[in-house]
């Protein structure tokens, strides 16, 4: 490492770009599995962002996300017991709007020792 930053090529217009800011502020949207990704963001002159705002699917689906899960569990769930099959139709709703939320945020309903289940 020492050797290549040493080198006076390194440094050379053959091999370093030098980047300026363009605008100041940028917005963009992309489209995920999980739904639409805003971001915004706002930037000084040498190029440090300074502020940021991103609007993730999660965000934009929780009302409808709440609502589903209060739907499946009165279906469902019945009594104090949740069983695998139960929770499987919970964790099914939410795949709908999140593939992603339901494997990132595993109940582990048998205690911290059992490993979280692989998706």
């Amino acid at each position: 490492m020492e050797q290549i930053l040493n080198d006076p090529e390194i440094l050379s217009k053959h091999v370093r770009a030098v980047a300026r800011p363009n605008p100041p502020e940028g917005v963009g949207a992309c489209e995920a599995p999980r739904g639409t990704l805003f971001h915004h963001y706002k930037i000084e002159e040498q190029g440090l962002i300074r502020w940021v705002n991103l609007i993730i699917a999660t965000g934009h689906n929780n009302l409808a996300m709440n609502r589903s899960v209060l739907q499946v569990a009165k279906h469902f769930v019945h009594g104090n017991r949740l069983t695998p099959g139960m929770h499987n139709r919970v964790e099914a709703v939410m795949r709908c709007y999140d593939p992603c939320l339901s494997c990132s945020t595993h109940a582990l309903p048998d205690g911290p020792s059992r490993p979280a289940p692989q998706c």
